[in-house]
């Protein structure tokens, strides 16, 4: 089984970093992605970033683009989500996702798997 797991929530001001892991394991095959959405109280999911295993390929939703880096560390299973520059509209709940076909093809909060969530709060 596909499990993942999310970690590195918190609290920090505005324009501080955080950054997030996705812990995961289960995957048989190469061609797979991580993603990450978020949800924030009373708003919709979102999907915040991806990145293919295959060939390396993200995408980052326009909201945080230039400001999040997706990237992953094949020999620990782990995907990594640095947040920069962080605004408080940036407070939700993140989950770490996975599917298995390319970012390309599938939209982070709309994928096949995804874990427990992390906290990320940014004060004003």
């Amino acid at each position: 089984d596909v499990q993942l797991q999310a970690s590195g929530g918190g609290l920090v001001q505005a324009g501080g970093s955080l950054r997030l892991s996705c812990a995961h394991s289960g995957f048989t095959f190469d061609d797979y992605s991580i993603g990450w959405f978020r949800q924030a109280p009373g708003k919709e999911r979102e999907g915040v970033s991806c990145i293919s295993n295959t060939d390396g390929s993200t995408y980052y939703s326009d909201s945080v683009k230039g400001r999040f880096t997706i990237s992953s560390d094949n020999a620990k299973n782990t995907v990594y989500l640095q947040m920069n520059s962080l605004k408080p509209e940036d407070t939700a709940v993140y989950y770490c996702a996975a599917d298995v076909v390319a970012c390309v093809h599938v939209y982070p909060s709309g994928m096949l798997y995804s874990g427990k969530g992390t906290l990320v709060t940014v004060s004003s």
